[in-house]
């Protein structure tokens, strides 16, 4: 039996653009919801969670640098505890990688609910146009429920090969794979087989994923603006790709929780509920060490410790939901160690909650409510200016010939922030970096967007909300930090100033946190015109 965990992780590129200046807002503890239908609010010991237990948790992933962005814990329905690390904030949506996945089983279930499809359908049956000219017996066995408990028979992911086809079709692409193993017979972790059940729900609704969800499972939900990468036909990505927000994200476990009811209607039924959050496959030999990617996996859910079940997806995005506690646990991150934050969950937030409200604690609670209200990721502060910054403000300098085709670029400052501008062929790039503070904005330069899909060069870039920072290192060297807050991702981009010259080195997140994900970046060399 094969474990593939979440190989096909593409580091995120530069990407800039004018921004606007505006500033961040700490977000209360017990908030108003963002807007009518947001979850109810309450404190941790009406829910009966012990605030210091709360507090102990946040303190223990910060210590550890595990990378948190946001959390919420939810309990009998109420939001007992709510954070965002700044740039990110509760009206941001926030990439979910394959915590989609578990988006995408939904999809399924709503479909089998309106009798489009049952899961013992042979998947070839849905595309007889896209068949290879020979079908295997393992892939004329495979099933939908195959796809949706990761043993559709392949030996190694298929997203690699679909994500390649930069023009025709993933469909086509993926039955023309091998299947070496019997359906039903061989867990192995696979993008691609998620990426064909948004394809039959296409298929069978006449509708991208996405817009098969909205009336039927985003709306209820009162989820709105929501996102999916496509591929080149159209077709959601399934197993990726997926933005939401936080409290999207708790409403989605809740619903779960609940099994399948929300705001009193029966969005999804709960023998679907049932079946794809219970043990289908086991997903680990009997001799792997435990850990929370053995203990078994249902419908694009996997199954976890203390009863619990939870989709996730890479770099630590977690729906994690707790029946018997009668909670969901919301977690956005860029993290190296998924397992690290769950640990701390189960050390720290389970064994808080009680079987009642306990008794008001108000210095534990108001210490828990400032730390909320104040977290960041706000880079260590140095100098906010150096004596170069006035020789060389609003001068630019002609760069050599680099892989971004960037021509120029320049640095203006002021008291407060640094408007870095880049020009390459086509137009002037500028993003505003606040000096020892965050600036909000939105980015689009030379260089790919933080998405797994390559779009095509006659696409237009979408631009991506971007944070920015500054700051001097020395008195050379100033450093920028651009936080793509609708992605776990960032970019920290070092300014080399010395006799006229300029040399500016990327280092991306991705890289820091996952040094087998790391891709060169560029280096751009430049000197007063």
């Amino acid at each position: 039996m094969t474990i593939n965990r979440r190989n096909f992780l593409k580091s995120t590129g530069v990407s800039l653009a004018g921004i606007s200046l505006f500033s961040i807002s700490p977000k209360p503890l017990w908030a108003e919801p963002l807007a009518s239908g947001g979850l109810p609010r309450s404190s941790p010991e009406r829910q009966g969670i012990a605030s210091q237990n709360l507090l102990a948790f946040i303190e223990a992933v910060e210590k550890d640098k595990l990378g948190l962005h946001s959390l919420m814990v939810v309990r009998h329905g109420k939001v007992a505890a709510e954070g965002w690390w700044a740039p990110y904030a509760p009206d941001l949506k926030h990439t979910l990688f394959s915590l989609s996945k578990s988006f995408t089983s939904t999809g399924i279930g709503l479909a089998v609910a309106e009798g489009k499809l049952k899961i013992t359908d042979k998947v070839i049956s849905f595309f007889p146009q896209e068949l290879p000219p020979i079908v295997s017996t393992n892939l004329a066995a495979m099933r939908i429920k195959d796809l949706l408990t990761m043993t559709s028979g392949h030996d190694k992911d298929t997203i690699g090969p679909l994500i390649q086809e930069k023009a025709g079709s993933w469909v086509r692409t993926f039955l023309a794979l091998p299947v070496e193993h019997e359906p039903g017979t061989h867990f192995l972790y696979n993008t691609g087989a998620t990426y064909m059940l948004s394809a039959i729900v296409q298929k069978v609704t006449g509708q991208n994923l996405l817009d098969y969800l909205t009336p039927r499972l985003l709306q209820p939900l009162g989820i709105i603006g929501a996102d999916w990468e496509t591929d080149p036909q159209g077709i959601a990505t399934g197993g990726f790709g997926l933005r939401i927000r936080t409290e999207d994200i708790a409403k989605f476990g809740q619903l779960y929780l609940q099994k399948g009811m929300y705001n009193g209607k029966q969005i999804l039924p709960a023998t679907w509920v049932a079946e794809a959050t219970a043990y289908q496959v086991p997903n680990a030999t009997a001799t792997t060490p435990a850990h929370e990617w053995n203990q078994g996996y249902g419908y694009q859910f996997w199954r976890s410790r203390h009863q619990s079940y939870r989709g996730d997806g890479a770099m630590g995005q977690y729906c994690l939901v707790l029946p018997e506690q009668d909670a969901v646990i919301a977690i956005t991150s860029e993290t190296s160690n998924m397992q690290a934050i769950l640990n701390q969950v189960w050390e720290h937030i389970l064994p808080a909650m009680k079987p009642a409200a306990l008794s008001a604690n108000a210095a534990s609670q108001k210490a828990l409510k400032q730390k909320l209200a104040s977290l960041t990721l706000l880079p260590a502060q140095v100098n906010s200016t150096s004596p170069v910054a006035k020789s060389i403000s609003g001068k630019t300098f002609k760069l050599a010939d680099n892989d971004l085709k960037a021509q120029s670029v320049s640095f203006s400052f002021t008291n407060n922030a640094c408007t870095f501008k880049l020009q390459d062929a086509q137009e002037t790039h500028q993003i505003t970096c606040g000096l020892n503070t965050w600036v909000f904005g939105e980015s689009r330069m030379p260089g790919e967007p933080p998405r797994f899909v390559r779009m095509e060069a006659k696409e237009p870039k979408p631009k991506e909300k971007i944070a920015a920072f500054g700051t001097w290192k020395n008195p050379d060297t100033f450093e920028m930090t651009w936080v793509f807050n609708e992605t776990p991702h960032s970019e920290t981009v070092t300014c080399f100033f010395e006799n006229g010259t300029v040399r500016l080195e990327y280092k991306d997140s991705v890289a820091a946190k996952a040094p087998e994900r790391a891709k060169p970046r560029p280096t751009l060399e430049g000197r007063l015109a």
